[in-house]
């Protein structure tokens, strides 16, 4: 929560500001898709609105044009279907962008990993200094490798065979943005949550 009262205090003066005493709407959610010739991205927003316990359920996405000023616009988001590892119930919930919808995808543990530090080699390549990539798919072995940063839990499971078809995309989590706007589908300010910094001077 305490995350979440500092997000909103960051951006109380620029709410003010740009709607001159007339406050505006925030959405907050994971990208699925975006469009950098349209300049659009749309995302699934968070229910819960709690960056400790996210619920990425609400339907049907949202779709933002991005910021006429440049200056608004954080950076570029990478884009993912994957809402939820869900350990305790041993499921992956992914968004079906044909449903629209989420596919509930039961998984087998082969391992799982708790992970807590960042910089573990597990995870984190030390030559590049640089996070390692994930997911990794391997249709041979029909396994899917996973780092969740949030739950501190590199995992790697399987899962029936009808979805091992799926593009690497479906197993990434799309990054986390925030929109602040006051008309509709149209941002006036873009902040890519998963690449802002907030503590950073």
């Amino acid at each position: 929560m305490m995350k979440k009262w500092i997000f909103l205090a960051a951006w109380m003066p620029i709410m003010i500001t740009l709607g001159c005493g007339e406050l505006g709407k925030v959405e907050q959610g994971r990208v699925v898709a975006f469009d950098k010739a349209k300049r659009t991205v749309t995302f699934i927003a968070d229910k819960n609105a709690d960056s400790q316990n996210p619920d990425y359920s609400v339907l049907p996405p949202l779709t933002f044009t991005l910021p006429d000023d440049p200056n608004e616009i954080g950076p570029e988001p990478k884009v993912g279907l994957r809402m939820k590892l869900d350990l305790k119930n041993k499921q992956v919930v992914i968004f079906d962008p044909t449903g629209p919808g989420f596919k509930n995808i039961p998984i087998t543990v082969v391992e799982e990993k708790k992970i807590l530090d960042s910089e573990d080699p597990l995870v984190f390549d030390k030559v590049t200094r640089k996070p390692k990539i994930f997911p990794l798919v391997d249709r041979i072995g029909k396994t899917v490798t996973l780092y969740s940063k949030r739950q501190k839990t590199l995992i790697t499971f399987s899962v029936p065979e009808e979805y091992l078809n799926l593009p690497d995309q479906a197993w990434d989590a799309g990054d986390e943005v925030r929109i602040y706007y006051k008309e509709k589908g149209k941002a006036l300010r873009f902040m890519n949550v998963t690449k802002t910094d907030i503590f950073k001077k």
